[in-house]
C-alpha cells in the first residue's frame, strides 16, 4: 500500500504499485499508519515529509467501484461515509503534522486525490505526465465542502478555482503553475522526487520547531479544519442533498 523511508534529513512516503491508488479504507489506513510511525520518530529539528507514488497515478480519488460493488444502497452509502471519514482523518493528520510537507506528483491526481495533494504545504509536479483534475462535475457528483475549503486555502485566484470546479479543467503541471496551484515543475518521475528532496533539505536547514510549524499551519488552514466535522460524502450524486447546504 505505502512505504516510509528516510533519505538524508527527509522522509519519503510512497504509494506503491502501478494501480490508481484509489483512496479506499485500506489505503487510507495504510497512509495514516505511516504518519503515526513518522510522528514517533525523533525529529528535532523538524524534518520534512515528501509524499509521492509509483505508476501513472498519484491518486485517482475515492474508490467508487468498491463503494458501488454491492446491491445494498445502505451499504454503498456506508462505504461512501467511511471513505469520507477516513480522508478527513488523513487531512487532519497532515495539517497537524509537526514538519513541512511536500507532494511530489508524478502522475494523475483526481478529485479526492487532488484534495490529498493540496493538503501538503508545497506541490511539485512532473512536467510530462499527469493532470490535476477535480472530476466531480464530469461524473455527476457534488464537490464536498472540504475540497472547496482546501482550494480556497491553496488556490488564490477565484477564476482558477472556478476553472477547477466549474469547468472540471484537466491541468498539466505548467498550467497548474500558471494558476498558482503548483510551486514547481519537475522533469521525470525521479527528477520530480529529487527536486522535492532538495527543497526538503533546504527547509531542514532552517531548523524550525516542528510543533510551532504545525500550529502555524493550523492557523493558516483554519477554514479546512472547520470543515472536518462535516461529512461531505461523495454520495450526493446529481445534486441530491444539495438543498440542505443552501
Amino acid at each position: 500500500m505505502c512505504t516510509l523511508e528516510k533519505r538524508g534529513n527527509v522522509y519519503i512516503l510512497t504509494l506503491t504499485g502501478n494501480d490508481e491508488h484509489r483512496l479506499n479504507p485500506t489505503l487510507l489506513d495504510s497512509i495514516r499508519s505511516a504518519l503515526r510511525r513518522l510522528r514517533s520518530e525523533p525529529t528535532s529539528p523538524s524534518s520534512v515529509l515528501i509524499t509521492t507514488a509509483h505508476g501513472k497515478f498519484f491518486s485517482n480519488g475515492y474508490d467508487l467501484s468498491w463503494a458501488r460493488s454491492t446491491t445494498s444502497q445502505s451499504t454503498t452509502s456506508s462505504r461512501y461515509r467511511m471513505m469520507s471519514s477516513k480522508l478527513r482523518g488523513l487531512v487532519s493528520d497532515l495539517i497537524s503534522l509537526p514538519m513541512p510537507t511536500i507532494a511530489a506528483i508524478t502522475g494523475h491526481a483526481s478529485a479526492a486525490g487532488m484534495a490529498f495533494a493540496l493538503c501538503h504545504d508545497y506541490v511539485i509536479m512532473r512536467r510530462d505526465r499527469g493532470f490535476l483534475y477535480m472530476s466531480e462535475l464530469d461524473i455527476g457528483l457534488v464537490v464536498p465542502a472540504l475540497f472547496v475549503a482546501l482550494m480556497e486555502c491553496k488556490i488564490g485566484s477565484p477564476k482558477a478555482r472556478r476553472d477547477v470546479v466549474l469547468t472540471a479543467a484537466k491541468l498539466t503541471a505548467e498550467m497548474a503553475v500558471e494558476k498558482g496551484i503548483v510551486d514547481k515543475v519537475g522533469g521525470s518521475a525521479e527528477e520530480t522526487v529529487e527536486a522535492a528532496v532538495r527543497l526538503g533539505e533546504e527547509m531542514f536547514k532552517r531548523k524550525w520547531d516542528g510543533q510551532v510549524y504545525a500550529k502555524n499551519r493550523m492557523v493558516v488552514m483554519g477554514k479546512v479544519l472547520d470543515e472536518l466535522g462535516f461529512d461531505g460524502t461523495v454520495e450526493e450524486e446529481n445534486g441530491k442533498g444539495i438543498g440542505s447546504k443552501l
